[in-house]
């Protein structure tokens, strides 16, 4: 079944809580095993035996096939953390979630997700991992209850034993049962997302059960029970060749430009048309060969009529601000963080486009480190990009606002244009190295008049542009319409 026929299956059912949505995590929520990513963290301390790592790698491959079965292979990962405070897990859990596995996010079921919180369901995550495995992604997709396989603590220490019975089969259908009776859920009218076999007991108790990317036994139960399936694209792994190419093809054509706009600079001895030409021909050429087409949906006169203005976009992805250079084209500066000005090539171009480099740790330096961009949108009528997340979120749900971007707007006395960027991350996602062929939408938004902002109101503004983008978002254009 298509996504939008699931998601206008998800708006026509009965509004609010007493609905609920209930979705499995290692293979539905994510491709693969969350697993496998403390697996790796401990291969690379040298923290884990062979027996241990061969029948884990096996696992993954073959999957659990019997509630004994998980329940041995949950003790023999649970040793490996006796000893280590509750605290010290959920830590580590929370690093992997952002470096590792939230990479893997099905962003097929992310719209889902979000599909339910508009309807005002409640967003469960049940699943047969710990919860220092599943609490961070619990976190990002607000989800209202985590059902999961606790651990054991005595005195804030893990004994390396689990406390109760593990989620898994028949014990994951008993804790959905159980807290819908605790909290007056409808289960006839209630959703269930599952990509394993032996989660067949679990979907049956819903009203409206859905195969995710499923393996064999649950697809050929999916078949016959008539629910519907919802094929997802991999997520992580390793890249195919293709792709590896279209990423080496996205960087020659950035270094091309670059030979250009440096000839072009020199001719007419101008560093701001070095830039330019880098900038927008740079943007065309790599993303156009590594097969990344960016349509504006509505809203492109605004990229032209409010400068000089301040271009804020949402930040999931390493090419955001490569799309917001094909975007703008010319005429620009930006501010990132610090660090950018040690990536391999686009440093040196970030350098000669006298971006502003902001270390996030250092507030008395951040400000002054804007005192030049602000000259530049006030004095020389250059535009600026800056992303007011800072950093690039773990997973498609927007970041709060820094006010940087808006103290830089008052003092320039420069319109604010939101470009609001749609799906860049299932091209190129968080962690990855390579870029995947697709199609990034984009609408820009008409430029917020900043003349009547103030110091003392500047989180209220915060809230009025970031608003602008969650609503977008939320809206977007060819989408199931929300119901009223």
């Amino acid at each position: 079944m298509k996504l939008d026929e699931l998601v206008s299956r998800v708006y026509a059912a009965p509004r609010g809580p007493k609905v609920a949505a209930y979705f499995d995590y290692d293979g539905t929520v994510i491709s693969g095993y969350s697993a496998m990513a403390f697996y790796n963290r401990r291969l690379r301390e040298r923290d884990i035996g062979l027996t241990e790592l061969a029948r884990m790698t096996w696992t993954s491959v073959r999957g659990v096939r019997s509630e004994r079965e998980f329940a041995e292979l949950l003790d023999l990962s649970l040793a490996a953390y006796r000893g280590k405070t509750h605290d010290e897990l959920m830590a580590l859990g929370q690093s992997l979630f952002k470096h590792d596995i939230a990479a893997a996010l099905h962003t097929e079921v992310w719209r889902l997700i979000e599909a339910h919180h508009q309807m005002g369901h409640t967003v469960v995550l049940a699943s047969s991992a710990t919860r220092f495995q599943v609490e961070p992604m619990a976190v990002d997709m607000r989800a209202e209850h985590v059902l999961c396989t606790e651990l054991e603590v005595a005195d804030g220490v893990v004994t390396g034993r689990p406390a109760g019975p593990p989620l898994w089969g028949l014990g994951k259908a008993r804790a959905v049962r159980a807290l819908a009776a605790e909290h007056d859920l409808d289960l006839s009218a209630s959703f269930g997302y599952s990509n394993g076999e032996e989660d067949v007991v679990f979907l049956e108790t819903v009203g409206h059960p859905v195969a995710v990317s499923p393996a064999p036994g649950l697809a050929a139960e999916a078949a016959r029970r008539g629910w519907p399936v919802l094929r997802c694209v991999p997520r992580g792994g390793l890249p195919g060749p293709v792709e590896v190419l279209r990423t080496v093809g996205f960087y020659g054509g950035f270094a091309a430009a670059v030979g250009a706009g440096i000839g072009v600079g020199l001719l007419r001895r101008s560093r701001r048309d070095m830039v330019d030409v880098t900038a927008a021909l740079g943007a065309d050429l790599g993303l156009g060969l590594a097969g990344v087409d960016v349509r504006v949906l509505g809203g492109a006169e605004h990229l032209v009529g409010a400068r000089p203005c301040l271009f804020v976009f949402n930040h999931q992805s390493k090419l955001d601000p490569i799309i917001a250079m094909k975007l703008v084209r010319g005429g620009f500066t930006g501010v990132a963080k610090k660090e950018a000005k040690n990536i391999p090539g686009f440093g040196q171009l970030f350098q000669l486009a006298d971006v502003a480099f902001v270390d996030r740790g250092n507030t008395a330096q951040a400000r002054k480190a804007l005192e030049p961009a602000v000259a530049k949108v006030r004095d020389q009528g250059i535009s600026l990009i800056i992303a007011p997340e800072g950093t690039r979120s773990a997973t498609p749900r927007l970041g709060p606002f820094k006010k940087g971007a808006f103290h830089i707007a008052m003092q320039a006395g420069a319109p604010m244009v939101p470009i609001v960027i749609r799906n860049a991350g299932e091209v190129m996602w968080r962690g990855a190295q390579v870029i995947r062929p697709g199609t990034v939408e984009v609408l820009v938004l008409p430029p917020v008049d900043t003349a009547a902002w103030r110091p003392e109101t500047v989180t209220e503004h915060v809230a009025e542009v970031r608003g602008m983008f969650t609503h977008t978002l939320a809206h977007w254009p060819g989408e199931p319409p929300i119901p009223d």
